[in-house]
């Protein structure tokens, strides 16, 4: 039998092969995340009709001559560059900008890994894909504070999850005291007591008369919220400032809140004031903000580049629930395609590194995207027409070996 023959079937496959990388490229087109792939071609053994010769005193050498036995694919190897960025305006969908992989828990517990950052809440308030498996990462304490080095575990956002008030121990103040004098200088803010209380604070500050041109009192009260208010003094403290306008005397000041006779709000609060300033100009102190808060219901979440889910509150609170884990791989080429656009850990990709965003070579995440698949449909195109053109001319090849038989079978008529 011809060997053009069976070199032309292992063409017809190897081409059918790229027939079908290309149709999965081509029907992917629109899919988040989705990256496309290339099939590489290989020759196989080839048959030695005459051995090489190696050259010799009264001769040349010669070259080995070998006839090719056909084709196979060597490899189906993955395109793993930035796919387009469609902003979709969802908070609960995230992109990756850069190397890395969303973490996920699918059936059955197993570590699952995806680029497509379309994810939902569940009945429970965990962040899962469209298929259910659970977005992974490190959940923060009641405190807000997240451990990046333990264990991840599934992330949730709990909506509607109430915080107790805090009342308030510490303040700052901030600005500049005009160097010229003038009217007392006034400013206001709300702190809170241990019930969540709304209690008006004022900081009153008058510079005081030649020759002590550099030192002011600063008054601090109490408005009660009746109508109209009582007011009850807290404190006067002496604030004073060196020749070059900045702070000289104690950075902070402390006020007792025992004139108040709160039960809900007792002890003492320290008062920052070491950035406010002495110098020419008009006076523009203003507060700098106090630590307490009153009752309050999670809102609504917001994700920085860095992964953390920053949960904003009724009463103006900002704490972070959680953080997202990335992975990243030595070779993400050796991933295995798992399904739903994901992949799980090969033979040959390596352990995956998990940690955070934009650290050991992972990328930034950006919420309210997503990365759309990197498939370049010009190049598919062209690349079907170039499996078609293959497979065809791989056929034509069968029919002439084909015609060639049946002239040597038709030699004995």
């Amino acid at each position: 039998m011809l060997r053009s023959m069976f070199s032309a079937i292992s063409g017809l496959k190897a081409h059918q092969t790229k027939m079908d990388v290309t149709g999965n490229n081509i029907a992917n087109v629109n899919t988040v995340g989705f990256k496309s792939s290339q099939t590489v071609f290989q020759d196989t053994l080839s048959q030695v009709i005459r051995a090489g010769g190696a050259p010799a005193a009264d001769r040349g050498g010669t070259n080995p001559a070998q006839v090719g036995l056909g084709a196979k694919v060597a490899a189906i190897t993955t395109n793993w560059t930035q796919g387009a960025t469609q902003s979709t305006g969802r908070s609960t969908d995230f992109m990756i900008e850069g190397d890395g992989f969303f973490v996920t828990r699918g059936a059955g517990g197993e570590q699952l890994f995806t680029r497509a950052g379309s994810f939902d809440f569940d009945a429970s308030g965990k962040l899962v894909t469209p298929d259910g498996a659970i977005l992974r990462g490190w959940m923060a304490d009641a405190d807000g504070n997240i451990n990046p080095n333990g264990p991840i575990g599934d992330l949730s956002v709990p909506y509607g999850q109430v915080v107790n008030p805090v009342a308030t121990t510490a303040g700052s103040v901030l600005g500049n005291l005009s160097a010229e004098g003038g009217d007392p200088v006034q400013t206001s803010v709300t702190m809170y007591d241990s019930l969540g209380v709304a209690q008006n604070i004022s900081y009153t500050f008058t510079k005081s008369a030649a020759p002590a041109v550099n030192t002011w009192s600063l008054a601090v009260a109490h408005a009660s919220n009746a109508e109209p208010p009582v007011i009850t003094p807290l404190s006067t403290e002496t604030v004073t400032f060196g020749a070059d306008g900045t702070l000289s005397s104690a950075p902070t000041v402390t006020v007792p809140l025992a004139a108040l006779a709160n039960p809900s709000w007792t002890g003492n609060i320290t008062l920052d004031l070491e950035t406010v300033t002495q110098l020419g100009g008009k006076s523009n102190v203003k507060e700098g903000g106090q630590d307490g808060f009153a009752l309050g219901t999670l809102q609504s979440f917001g994700l920085s580049n860095d992964g953390t889910i920053m949960g904003v509150y009724s009463n103006g609170l900002r704490q972070p629930l959680g953080q997202l884990a990335l992975a990243s791989f030595n070779n993400p080429g050796g991933l295995e395609k798992a399904g739903s656009s994901t992949f799980r850990v090969g033979d040959n990709s390596g352990a995956a590194a998990v940690g955070l965003a934009g650290v050991g070579g992972r990328g930034l995440l950006v919420s309210g995207a997503l990365e759309m698949s990197n498939v370049d449909l010009a190049e598919e195109f062209t690349g079907l027409i170039v499996a078609q053109r293959g497979f065809q001319a791989n056929s034509r090849v069968i029919t002439s070996s084909d015609e060639i038989l049946q002239d040597l079978v038709n030699l004995k008529r």
